[in-house]
């Protein structure tokens, strides 16, 4: 009978020690799911596939002379944005930036949004801004005084017109005519 206990005992002791199994986490969503809410829709909703690079885009513009026009889906990233209304943005593309308005200003990005990723839906084009319009931008960017009185050329600008755009989800985005309510 003292084996049995003893046995017994030893069997408990080996049992107890044991490390517990670590069962593996699962997620609550897929890589997909993940995607499709890591964005906020702004202006006319639009499928994320068929969706080209900024640097993509930016070899596309090489090719492209004043008044070409091209129907796009682009990725990037927020390099600029109006501080006054986020009526407009820059957006890197290739070794240029390319300057994004939104279809008759039916809506705005976040003004606090640079740095986000941001896919647009629109058209790409060239054409040639005026030095009115160059300052005027230079002005919603903030720039000083010295530095919008420089501007005294016309030039050749890389644009964009969004009817759409999703930008990367983030905490308060600051968006003209958007109501916050609290909770």
């Amino acid at each position: 009978m003292k084996r049995f206990i003893t046995g017994v005992f030893a069997l408990t002791l080996l049992v107890g020690c044991k490390e517990p199994k670590q069962e593996e986490e699962m997620p609550a969503v897929n890589d997909e799911q993940v995607q499709e809410m890591a964005y906020m829709d702004y202006g006319a909703e639009f499928s994320n596939s068929d969706v080209i690079d900024a640097m993509e885009l930016g070899t596309m513009y090489k090719t492209m002379k004043v008044g070409d026009t091209t129907t796009v889906k682009v990725k990037g990233t927020i390099a600029d944005v109006c501080v006054k209304k986020g009526c407009w943005i820059k957006m890197p593309v290739g070794d240029a930036s390319a300057t994004v308005k939104f279809k008759d200003y039916g809506f705005f990005l976040p003004k606090n949004g640079k740095g986000k990723e941001v896919i647009l839906s629109g058209k790409a084009y060239k054409n040639i801004t005026p030095v009115e319009e160059l300052r005027h931008y230079a002005e919603d960017a903030g720039k000083s005084e010295e530095e919008i009185a420089a501007i005294t050329e016309e030039e050749v600008t890389l644009s964009f017109i969004a009817d759409g755009a999703m930008v990367e989800e983030f905490d308060n985005p600051d968006v003209e005519g958007v109501e916050k309510t609290e909770e």
